[in-house]
Parts: structure tokens; C-alpha cells; sequence
């Protein structure tokens, strides 16, 4: 096994996977939360409420740091309220500048980004820098977009007129999942601060080191302090965010169940509320289909991030007639998918995020062997010939002989585990495809774009795919029906959930008051 020396921020360490930006004495500080400008301690840390973070390709100790309680979550919001006034005074274009230069800081420091992502997720590092241009992207869009923010002119009678304004919310809060740390990080604060708002933003307690590294560019490219605060917690921390009275909106992304709470404890205070939830989406492929083209999107709808993606493809519908000719195309393809170390280059499936996860996944493909699926290729644990890597490791793997009342069908797995069911008909596959109470993403594959607009154009989904599957273009919103969410994220519309429009009527001549 390779050593590899890793020089980061004038911080020298050598070793296969080094220690962390801030180093002690070769002992991480208790300091991930970001708060006015810069990385902080508790105000009142309590010995009891430390979260051990492992890291997921070896399972070893990765940083230890203090859960937020009230106390945190009051500094935070105070200095981004604080930090407001100022922020939301500045012109478009002034605010575009500071967020271009922090974009292209992060494109000088990608492979450091992406070290770190890789190293708190565990997966592999291809993805990773993937990743961090997901949020150089996000930031790029939306300062571009930030001088253009704008009301309209209404011409009324007799010389009259009214005008809008779209202003800020104000404190905005953003809850992150553990998938895709630092992209929800740019996702949620890029539109946010475009906007003129100020934030503050929860990582999952699994990954909370590259958001802190987005604070200190942010910083570093002249943002003012207080406009980007991270607090690391658990639920509790993002119940205390979202209940705070000085927040205007909560942006969250994760589970149904949790986004339930989300709404819930934002309720009282009349929040504005976007939601990214969990998903179940189908992939229909179609006889005429290119069918490589359709292997190979169905592998980028389940095999991503250890199969941990919320859009994800997990139930592939297969026109029964070409059958055989995709399955035995998928399983060939898949099996040659290298599973292990996410730091090299080759890997294509790393860890999952922890010993939990792995445990409901091989749980998920026991009940469905008991309830007659065919385990096709993969869906075992793998141990990696490195003794380091003694984290989680599941082969892709796909499935057979499925129904759609099987709990595998049904259920949100968050694991490498693609699902394939035959169907006959057209008609037939449209109503099982929205036989479910997800709605986050849904795709086909037909040479035929008549009946591919026609499929899609029935498909109960917010995110849809014709002959591709889990493409992200910060241009394009992405987000869910039904239970997979409210409101969107990415494209022009995204400034609409963190603006508030003002409507001002001018008039131009005498008050013509009955009275």
C-alpha cells in the first residue's frame, strides 16, 4: 500500500491518510464549528455531548467534536442576523464578486476538498472531485445570477404604476445529509447569500469537515463575518435551528420521517420551508431502447456514492422481450466494478458510511431473498486486502425475480441494490412505476422520443430522464412530488424560495376616496 504525503494549508503530514487540517499535537480541536469568521469553541462544551466521527473506508477515529446546543445555535444566528444588515445592503453585483472569488479559491484547493470529502464519506475519490465542482458550479451559477435579482414594473391607469421588489428573507438555515456534504453545503448557500441573505447551516453528524473548509473560503474571498456559520450536531441542533425565532427559512435535505419533523417545528414560526426527501424512482427501458446506453444509465441510477442517493433508479423496469439481452449486459458490467480503498483512483464502489447503514442494507437483501428475489451478482460484504480498510464494504449488486409488493420494491434502501422487473405493456408500466409514495426522480429509455414524452409526460416525478439518469446541472431544478419534497433546488426558480417579493402601488394623480 502507497503513502501518500499531503501538505495542506501549511499543515505537513505523512502518512497514508494524514490528520486534518487543524492539528493539535497531532490531536483534532473541538472546534468545527464555524461561527463570525472563524472556527470555534463551545461557549459551554459538556464532556457528555462529544460525537465520535468514524472515518468509513477503515472504521478508525476520524475527529471527535461537541455537539451545538442552544447556546451554539443562538451565537450562530445571532452573528448571521448581525451580519445581515450589511450583507443585504450590498448591491448584486458587489455580492457576485466576493462569491466568484470564493469559487475559484475552491477550484485552487479541489484536490484538498476532495480528500477530505473522501475521507469523511468513503467514497471514492473520482466522485468526490466530481462533488466539489457540484459546488464550485453552485456558487459560479449564483453569483452570476445575483446582479439580475429583480421586481417588475406594472403601468396602471392614468399615469399610475405599481412595482415588486424581491428582497431577502433574512437568516437562512440549511440541514445537510451525509451523502453529499460539501454539494449541499454550495447548494444551500450559494442561492442563499446570492440572494442577500445571511446562513447557517447543519452538516450530519457523519460528515462535518469539508462544510467548515467552505467557511473559511468564504472568508478567505472577503465575505463579511457572520454570513456563513456552521453548527455540528444531530437532530436535536436541527430542531433548535429550525424552531429559532430569527430564522426565516429552513432548506433541508434527508429522510421522509426527519422532513416531517422539519415541517413541524418550523411551523410555528410561519417558516418558509424546501424540502429534498427520499425517493424510489423508476427507470422504464424499453425494447427500441440503445441498450448499453440503458446498462449504463441504470448503473448511474444505483451504483453512485455506494447506491446512497436519494434519486436513485432502484427500481429498473425491463421490456420483458429484451430481458436476458440487459440483464446479462448489467451483471457483466457491474461485476467488473472495483469495490475498496476510496482513495484510489480505480475504485469505483467505496465505503458505506457506517457499520448501521451496511447492517439495513444486508438486512434489506436478506428479506428479499426470503421473498423470492435472485441475487444476480453482488450483495456481499467485501473485505479489502488492505488491513487498514476495515470499514463496510457491500459489491453492487442486482437483483431478479422481483414484484412490486416485495419490502426491497417498496422501500428506500440507500444501498448499492438495483431492483429488475419485466413488464409487457406500456399502460402496465406507467401505473407500476407510480404505484409509490415517492416522487423524487423517474426515467426512459426509447429510441422513440413520441412515446418518451409521452411516458415522461405521465410519470409522477419532479426530476425526469429521457435515455440518461442521474445527471445534476446547477442550471436545472431538481426536486421531488409527492412525499419526495417541496419547493427546488438549482436553476432561476431557486431564487423564489429565498426571496420575499414586495409590491409597492405609486400614484400618480388625486386620492378618490367615496368619502
Amino acid at each position: 500500500m502507497w503513502l501518500q504525503q499531503v501538505v495542506l494549508r501549511g499543515v505537513q503530514v505523512v502518512g497514508r491518510r494524514g490528520v486534518c487540517t487543524t492539528v493539535n499535537n497531532g490531536k483534532l480541536p473541538l472546534h468545527f464549528n464555524y461561527i463570525n469568521g472563524e472556527r470555534v469553541s463551545p461557549l459551554n462544551p459538556d464532556p457528555s455531548q462529544v460525537m465520535k466521527v468514524l472515518e468509513p473506508a477503515t472504521g478508525d477515529l476520524l475527529i471527535e467534536l461537541q455537539t451545538s446546543g442552544s447556546d451554539e445555535v443562538n451565537r450562530a444566528v445571532q452573528s448571521a442576523k448581525e451580519a445581515f444588515t450589511e450583507w443585504s445592503q450590498l448591491t448584486g453585483l458587489q455580492r457576485s464578486r466576493i462569491m466568484q472569488r470564493a469559487a475559484q479559491i475552491i477550484k485552487d484547493r479541489q484536490e484538498e476538498f476532495a480528500y477530505w470529502e473522501t475521507r469523511d464519506t468513503g467514497k471514492p475519490i473520482y466522485e468526490a472531485r466530481m462533488d466539489i465542482w457540484t459546488a464550485i458550479d453552485a456558487i459560479e451559477y449564483f453569483s452570476g445570477l445575483a446582479p439580475s435579482i429583480a421586481g417588475q414594473h406594472v403601468p396602471l391607469a392614468n399615469g399610475s404604476f405599481a412595482y415588486t421588489k424581491r428582497e431577502p428573507l433574512g437568516v437562512c438555515a440549511g440541514i445537510g445529509a451525509w451523502n453529499y456534504p460539501i454539494q449541499m453545503a454550495g447548494w444551500k448557500s450559494a442561492p442563499a447569500l446570492a440572494c442577500g441573505n445571511t446562513f447557517v447551516f447543519k452538516p450530519s453528524q457523519f460528515t462535518p469537515i469539508t462544510a467548515v473548509m467552505l467557511g473559511e473560503v468564504y472568508t478567505e474571498a472577503g465575505l463579511p463575518h457572520g454570513c456563513y456559520n456552521v453548527v455540528q450536531g444531530a437532530g436535536e441542533t436541527g430542531t433548535l435551528l429550525c424552531e429559532h425565532p430569527d430564522v426565516a427559512k429552513v432548506s433541508f435535505t434527508g429522510s421522509v420521517p426527519t422532513g416531517s419533523k422539519v415541517m413541524a417545528a418550523a411551523a410555528g414560526g410561519i417558516k418558509t420551508v424546501t424540502l429534498e426527501l427520499g425517493g424510489k424512482s423508476p427507470l422504464i427501458v424499453f425494447a427500441d431502447a440503445n441498450l448499453d446506453n440503458a446498462v449504463g444509465g441504470a448503473m448511474l441510477g444505483n451504483f453512485l456514492s455506494q447506491g446512497e442517493v436519494c434519486s436513485n433508479a432502484t427500481r429498473v423496469f425491463v421490456e420483458n422481450s429484451v430481458m436476458d439481452q440487459f440483464l446479462s449486459r448489467l451483471v457483466e458490467r457491474t461485476a467488473r466494478m472495483k469495490v475498496g480503498d476510496p482513495m484510489d483512483d480505480e475504485t469505483r464502489v467505496g465505503a458505506m458510511i457506517h457499520q448501521d447503514q451496511a447492517d439495513k442494507v444486508m438486512t434489506y437483501l436478506e428479506g428479499a431473498k426470503k421473498e423470492g428475489a435472485v441475487v444476480a451478482c453482488g450483495g456481499e460484504l467485501v473485505t479489502p486486502d488492505d488491513p487498514q480498510l476495515k470499514g463496510c464494504y457491500i459489491s453492487p449488486c442486482v437483483l431478479t425475480n422481483c414484484h412490486d409488493d416485495m419490502t426491497v420494491v417498496r422501500e428506500e434502501v440507500f444501498g448499492p441494490v438495483l431492483s429488475i422487473l419485466g413488464f409487457d405493456t406500456e399502460e402496465e408500466v406507467i401505473q407500476r412505476a407510480n404505484d409509490t409514495e415517492f416522487g423524487l426522480a423517474g426515467g426512459v429509455f426509447t429510441n422513440d422520443l413520441t412515446r418518451a414524452h409521452r411516458v415522461i409526460a405521465q410519470m409522477q416525478a419532479g426530476t425526469c430522464y429521457i435515455n440518461n439518469f442521474n445527471i445534476i446541472d446547477v442550471a436545472v431544478p431538481f426536486g421531488g412530488f409527492k412525499k419526495s419534497g417541496l419547493g427546488r433546488e438549482n436553476g432561476v426558480v431557486t431564487v423564489e424560495y429565498y426571496t420575499q417579493v414586495k409590491t409597492v402601488y405609486v400614484e400618480m394623480g388625486d386620492v378618490d376616496a367615496p368619502f
